[in-house]
Formats: structure tokens, C-alpha cells, sequence
């Protein structure tokens, strides 16, 4: 599977690479999903919705406080550091690669990936619910309020932060409250990105999926369109998938082990 795999990673010269949480996992990154993925008493589906926003902002804002705190402590692993460096050496064979990531915590940013479509948004972004500016914000903590709260305890007692000292609105004269740049449950993704999205898939003569379980929509569909269209899929993760059967490889095992070997230098790469 490996050597054939490596054949068509060889002549490919447009490489989308789909990632989910399971690239992060490695990285002791929390996915908040399935068994035991509960912050406090609630899980992820119960905090990250506009409705659960409007309702509790200061609970809402713990959860992610927390989760920012969590990930300025983890650091790329071999499946970002093997990603990022294959974006780079193809790069100056006149190859692309594009990483379409389904994670909000930048570590793929962070290992030096460029080519970036980051279809859920990011921990480190903020969207004003006033005037709708978007910033990169890595403060620690993001704001003076939240420093020390959002312990995931489940006995933990919430802040009940009032609304006026929560992150605010920095552009001239705002002064709104902030809101984590991320797609919540319920919300639509970004239009300009699933443009850039479907931009990308349409020209991809190799397609990888690292880490997903393929049944988050839409990017469940992603890697299916592409292989209709007889585009080879190789799909890295863990275990089978609901699309393992569409996809022409499958590579099971954790991706820090799988991918390294996938993307290295094949003998035929022209280095100049």
C-alpha cells in the first residue's frame, strides 16, 4: 500500500490535505468529543452554540479561556512538523499543498504551514458581536477577568463574569463584547473560505484526510467529491471511517507514525 501510495505522491502536483483531531490528539490536545469529552459537567455541543453565548457569555467565555490556556502549552507533533515540511520542499519543485483543517488550535500555524484553510476558524481569533472586526489575539489571559477561571473541575462554581469585563472590542469607539472566532454548533462555515475550499478540491490530483472521522459535515463530504471524480484519496487515521470504502489507501495507526514515511523525499523529487 505504502510504495504503491508513494508512486502517486511522487507525480502529484496540487496535494490537499484534510485534517481533524485526531492530528492534534497526539499533541495531548482535548477534542471534547465521545466518551469522557465533558468540560465541567458539559460537553463541547453544549457550551459552543450562539444560544448557549447569549444565555451565559461568561461561562461560554471559561470554557474557551481554558481551552486557549491548554493550547499555548502544546506544541506541534510529527504529523504538523511533516506536513509543514513537505509544504515547503514542494513548494520549490513548483508543487502546492494545501492543509484544509477542521482544528481551531493553530498547530498547524504554528509548524509552519502557510497554505492554510482553516474551515472552523481559531482559538486565537476573535469576532466582535458589535461591529463584526475580526483580530488575532493571543493575549494570556485575554482578558483580566478570566485570569485564573475556567478550571475544567466539575465542582468547579462558575465566575458569572459581568458582561462589561469580559473580552471587549478594541477598534475605535466599540467597545463590544468579543466572541471566539470559531463555528459553532448551528452556524454556517464562512462562504469566502468553502469558496477557497472547493477551489482547491476541484484542482487536487492527490487528496490526504489525516485524523477525521469523516461524519462531521460538510467536511465529511470533502474527500468523497474528490474521489468521485477519480482522484486517489489516502486516508490516515486511527481506525475505519464511514468513507474508508470510497478512499483507494487507508494507513491505520496514530499519524505522528504514519504520515513522517507518506510525505518524506521520494528518490525520484528533483532537489535543486
Amino acid at each position: 500500500d505504502m510504495a504503491d501510495f508513494r508512486e502517486v505522491f511522487a507525480k502529484a502536483k496540487h496535494i490537499a490535505i484534510i485534517t481533524g483531531a485526531g492530528v492534534s490528539a497526539e499533541s495531548g490536545v482535548p477534542t471534547f468529543r465521545g466518551a469522557g469529552g465533558f468540560w465541567r459537567k458539559w460537553q463541547a455541543q453544549e457550551l459552543a452554540t450562539p444560544g448557549a453565548f447569549a444565555r451565559n457569555p461568561s461561562r461560554v467565555w471559561e470554557f474557551y479561556h481554558y481551552r486557549r490556556e491548554v493550547m499555548l502549552s502544546k506544541h506541534p507533533n510529527p504529523a504538523h512538523i511533516a506536513i509543514a515540511e513537505c509544504e515547503k520542499r514542494l513548494s520549490k519543485q513548483g508543487r502546492s499543498v494545501v492543509v484544509i483543517t477542521q482544528n481551531i488550535d493553530e498547530l498547524h500555524r504554528k509548524a509552519g504551514t502557510k497554505h492554510l484553510l482553516e474551515i472552523h476558524g481559531s482559538l486565537f481569533k476573535t469576532r466582535c458581536t458589535h461591529c463584526g472586526n475580526v483580530a488575532a489575539n493571543y493575549k494570556s489571559p485575554i482578558c483580566p477577568a478570566l485570569a485564573g477561571k475556567g478550571a475544567p473541575d466539575p465542582e468547579t462554581e462558575d465566575a458569572s463574569i459581568p458582561v462589561e469585563d469580559l473580552p471587549q472590542c478594541e477598534e475605535d469607539g466599540c467597545n463590544g463584547l468579543l466572541r471566539p472566532h470559531v463555528v459553532w454548533f448551528g452556524e454556517a462555515l464562512d462562504p469566502d473560505i468553502l469558496t477557497e475550499v472547493e477551489k482547491e478540491l476541484d484542482i487536487c490530483d492527490l487528496c490526504l484526510v489525516v485524523g477525521t472521522s469523516s461524519v462531521v459535515y460538510p467536511a465529511a463530504m470533502f474527500a468523497p467529491q474528490v474521489s468521485a471524480r477519480g482522484v486517489p484519496v489516502a486516508e490516515f487515521n486511527m481506525e475505519a471511517t464511514p468513507a474508508t470504502d470510497r478512499f483507494r489507501f487507508h494507513f491505520p495507526g496514530p499519524c505522528g507514525t504514519t504520515l513522517p514515511p507518506a510525505l518524506a523525499r521520494h528518490e525520484t523529487e528533483i532537489i535543486s
